[in-house]
């Protein structure tokens, strides 16, 4: 597979992640996001993207138990900062003194010395982000994380970020559906040498045309509560679907990889990192990375999916109110 540059880190052109592989979007099967993982490592999709809020820590735990024996073979990322407070609810915290204690309880879960990326999943705002990336800039030191990233950072924070520690990736959602970073942020990692992940390049799905109504979800899909897939929303969105499903059926592949192929050729500092918890998906997506687009088609998609077209935010008011801090 192709490579992509995450600062100094070189990395596949397309990762897995695996927050599905805990109860998110339905029930998943243990021993199916197990083989899914390994079979991802045979395709060279070795990316492999977990946090420790997905699944309370468990996620982490799965993808140790995953990759015992495959350590080597992997460049393994999670994720930190976001937690659940007392009363159920959630919060941010990137306080210094939290920051090795998270790293060692994803560590002690993930059954691994070191971590090859480490994230801030939320920036904390009650926190200096010169202070929360100190602390992760001397996890590096300790030899217990190789390099580190941010998660949804506004192109202020990141600057400031990158003035402290060297910052290998900004991890942050973008598909056909959601564009909002073309305008600032990605232009700013580029800037300043910052690679960048894309989470959810396919729209949680939608970009793959098999979710046409929300009854198509299950009852304890977290997708339920996102705006976008709210039925008055879902009913509109469903609308921007025809030039990608017609692409598809031209090129005689899916509408999943014709949206990944898009965001392949948005630039050699984009890696996305499409997340599943079944092995039938991750070969469709991984196979997206050999679909060449000319201009002419990369341009056909950009005009049915113009920036700030998709009817509903991206997440439910809270969790919008802790992205581009």
């Amino acid at each position: 597979m192709r490579t992509r540059q995450l600062g100094p880190l070189s990395v596949p052109a397309m990762g897995l992640g695996c927050m599905g592989m805990t109860p998110i979007y339905g029930e998943p099967d243990e021993g199916e996001c197990i083989a899914t993982i390994h079979r991802a490592i045979e395709l060279g999709a070795t990316l492999i993207d977990t946090a420790d809020m997905y699944g309370g820590g468990r996620n982490e735990e799965l993808v140790g138990r995953a990759l015992k024996g495959r350590r080597d073979q992997v460049t393994l990322a999670t994720k930190f900062g976001n937690i659940r407070t007392p009363d159920g609810g959630r919060d941010v915290d990137g306080h210094p003194n939290y920051v090795p204690q998270a790293c060692d309880a994803s560590l002690k879960r993930l059954g691994v010395e070191t971590i090859d990326l480490y994230y801030l999943h939320r920036v904390d705002p009650k926190v200096p982000i010169e202070d929360t990336v100190g602390a992760m800039a001397r996890l590096v030191e300790r030899g217990k994380v190789g390099h580190i990233g941010l998660s949804e950072a506004g192109a202020g924070t990141l600057r400031r970020a990158q003035a402290t520690y060297p910052i290998a990736a900004l991890q942050t959602e973008y598909s056909l559906w959601t564009r909002d970073v073309e305008a600032e942020i990605l232009p700013t990692c580029r800037e300043l040498g910052i690679g960048f992940v894309a989470y959810s390049p396919l729209g949680r799905g939608f970009l793959s045309g098999r979710i046409t109504s929300q009854g198509a979800l299950a009852e304890n899909d977290r997708r339920r509560e996102h705006p976008r897939f709210a039925p008055e929303n879902l009913d509109r969105n469903l609308g921007l679907l025809a030039t990608l499903s017609e692409l598809a059926t031209a090129k005689g592949c899916t509408p999943a990889q014709i949206a990944l192929a898009w965001l392949l050729a948005q630039g050699e500092d984009v890696a996305p990192i499409p997340g599943t918890k079944r092995r039938g998906y991750l070969e469709e997506n991984v196979r997206a990375s050999d679909i060449r687009l000319d201009e002419h088609e990369l341009q056909a998609l950009a005009q049915a999916f113009p920036p700030g077209v998709t009817a509903g935010e991206r997440y439910p008011a809270g969790q919008m109110r802790r992205v581009g801090i």
